[in-house]
């Protein structure tokens, strides 16, 4: 199976690409949204500002692209900033639209929720509550650490979540529609709880 780690100039892909390794999978860094259709499973990472990414994807009509390949069925996982990407809209610095790919918004952390002070951007090891069965989590425990770094985060219904974490208050941190899987924790920086996902992801 071969894997696309979509390159927008957000974030550190290499070690995207690295953690593929680690699982035996040589996943392929590619800007070009023409090639995208070629390979079986997409991943897109990121770290930064929403509309920056969203107006690099559309300059380079690899929006468009993202979406026919999650049209076409096959499995594709946004990461970080590229799971709230596939989002319909964002109010991070402003309001953005998104891929539009997974029902919902993305936001800023509410400090008038917060019971006790918690510093923003959330950073670090923290719980993911897995809600309900998903095959991204398959074998895997019904909680587990994975690493965090946002400031922002998505609100959705409860029929897309498929993970939940609390920072202040309960937070959507893993979503799923049909073929298209988000994580807000980076599996990436996780170690075996992140490969053992990123191993479901390449069994999907």
């Amino acid at each position: 199976m071969s894997v696309v780690i979509v390159d927008y100039n957000m974030g550190n892909l290499r070690s995207v690409q690295n953690a593929f390794e680690k699982i035996g999978v040589k996943a392929t860094i590619q800007r070009d949204p023409e090639r995208f259709h070629a390979y079986d499973r997409m991943v897109l990472p990121g770290v930064g500002a929403f509309g920056d990414a969203m107006e690099h994807l559309r300059s380079t009509g690899a929006d468009q692209a993202i979406r026919e390949f999650a049209a076409s069925g096959k499995p594709l996982l946004g990461i970080c900033l590229g799971m709230q990407l596939l989002f319909e809209r964002s109010l991070e610095f402003g309001e953005h639209r998104g891929l539009g790919l997974i029902p919902g918004e993305v936001v800023p952390f509410d400090r008038s929720r917060f019971l006790q002070p918690h510093k923003v951007p959330h950073m670090g090891w923290n719980k993911l509550f897995v809600q309900g069965p998903s095959p991204l989590f398959a074998g895997m425990a019904d909680q587990f650490y994975l690493y965090f770094v946002h400031s922002y985060h998505a609100k959705t219904q409860d029929c897309y979540a498929i993970g939940k974490t609390v920072y202040g208050y309960d937070f959507v941190s893993a979503v799923a529609r049909e073929n298209v899987f988000g994580l807000q924790p980076h599996p990436e920086k996780s170690h075996d709880n992140g490969l053992q996902i990123l191993q479901n992801f390449m069994e999907l």
